[in-house]
């Protein structure tokens, strides 16, 4: 039986706002450009708060998600429950297992969202990390992707993906990210230890910064000359690693 997926869209000011105020589970807020007032100006404040990204958009975006009086904002219900990353990695120690995270970096793609959700999940992974700004949404089209992986892995979304790595240095979470003209390669790496792998977009990889904060840099081996794999599948490699590494716990 496959499970169905929908977002639903939260309309208008008000209900926006009585939203944000009961704590609804919100992915992402739309507000029409060169809207404006003390309902807007709230909303804005409580979306910072909480972390929810808010997008500035022409009318035609928020006519296409609905024909009825949205007065220049909509809100969509979030399909996950987003979870602390401190929290998250208190919670993965304190049940004796070895951290081992995904950070995802301008990726998108859903659909590879979706993909790498799964590929996590199978091999023990337990936190995706996501930006709040520059990563596709976690809408029903990642759900589907992710056969319900999604569902059942923790999803940390965080304002700045360094301060996150901040956090896992922190917490003694090794970082790592995969690059082509590193000498060392995948399984040079120690991947028994407790670790964080980021993926980057296929067009603009990981951004400098993060791999200049990066403990070990690495590639992945192939035959030929073709540039690279797809970011799902460069993702899906290299857990696969850390779980045989690991000896299948």
């Amino acid at each position: 039986m496959k499970t169905s997926y929908k977002n639903t869209f939260i309309i208008g000011r008000q209900p926006v706002l009585e939203a944000l105020h009961a704590g609804k589970q919100i992915d992402r807020i739309f507000i029409q450009k060169n809207t404006g007032g003390d309902v807007i100006y709230e909303i804005r404040k409580l979306a910072n708060d909480a972390d929810i990204p808010v997008n500035v958009v022409p009318v035609e975006k928020l006519n296409s998600f609905t024909r009825a009086n949205h007065q220049g904002i909509v809100a969509i219900a979030g399909l996950i429950s987003y979870m602390d990353l401190q929290q998250v990695i208190d919670h993965v120690v304190s049940s004796g297992e070895l951290p081992l995270f995904v950070m995802l970096d301008g990726i998108t793609d859903v659909r590879n969202i979706g993909a790498i959700a799964r590929s996590a999940l199978c091999c023990g992974a337990q936190a995706i990390i996501i930006p709040d700004k520059g990563v596709g949404a976690i809408n029903e089209e990642a759900m589907k992707s992710s056969a319900g992986a999604l569902n059942s892995i923790h999803v940390c979304r965080v304002n700045s993906l360094i301060k996150a790595v901040d956090t896992m240095h922190l917490n003694g979470i090794k970082v790592c990210t995969a690059e082509m003209t590193s000498q060392k390669k995948l399984n040079d790496i120690n991947w028994q230890e407790p670790c964080c792998v980021i993926m980057g977009s296929e067009d603009k990889g990981i951004q400098p910064f993060l791999t200049k904060v990066a403990d070990e840099r690495f590639t992945i081996p192939m035959s030929g000359k073709f540039e690279s794999f797809n970011v799902s599948v460069a993702a899906g490699i290299i857990l696969y690693e850390a779980l045989r590494q690991r000896g299948f716990q």
